[in-house]
């Protein structure tokens, strides 16, 4: 848990006793490579802080057609964030890609933590604020950058993608073909 609560006082300030009654709300888990950490249909009963490892977040398409609209890894925090917040069921399947070790923090941790944390409240909303500019920064660049620069600016994101995730998943979160994504790799 030392790596959530590092996390933790990264966005706010904290004294050990508090820091430990949310850490006793929270359990460590751990995932094998394609396991399903939440799944559509479902309402998401937990955030998780990613320890080790790394997942992509896919939604399907009426065709039954997946597409990766993002990855996350170490030092993350990471949910179906607007079917976690409204209780409603979700829409994203968040799976492993590798093993994972990740904190997960029910429902009851995170309002304990804004009911009683000093800065309870400032610690979701920094979560909160973190996944609201990645999710604006996605749509703006799909929308607005050229597949390679796409392709550049995700190197930069997640760094050692390549040897972690396959290329027809990072294909599926850059918009475009394996084959385009190949000759975006030649070319670079």
């Amino acid at each position: 848990m030392d790596e959530f609560k590092t996390a933790v006082l990264a966005l706010i300030e904290s004294d050990e006793s508090e820091l430990n009654q949310l850490v006793s709300f929270c359990k460590t888990k751990n995932f094998k490579k394609n396991e399903v950490l939440s799944q559509p249909g479902k309402v998401p009963q937990e955030v998780f802080f990613i320890v080790k490892g790394i997942l992509r977040v896919v939604v399907t398409d009426a065709k039954g057609v997946d597409h990766t609209i993002h990855f996350a890894s170490e030092n993350q925090f990471v949910a179906d964030y607007s079917s976690f917040m409204l209780q409603q069921p979700g829409m994203y399947t968040l799976q492993a890609l590798e093993p994972m070790e990740v904190v997960s923090m029910s429902r009851q941790a995170i309002d304990w933590g804004y009911q009683f944390m000093r800065q309870g409240d400032k610690f979701g909303r920094k979560v909160a604020e973190f996944y609201f500019l990645y999710q604006d920064n996605r749509v703006k660049n799909y929308y607005s950058r050229s597949p390679l620069e796409r392709y550049e600016l995700m190197e930069t994101i997640f760094p050692q993608i390549h040897q972690r995730v396959p290329q027809h998943m990072i294909a599926s979160y850059l918009g475009i073909t394996p084959v385009h994504l190949s000759r975006l790799r030649k070319e670079h």
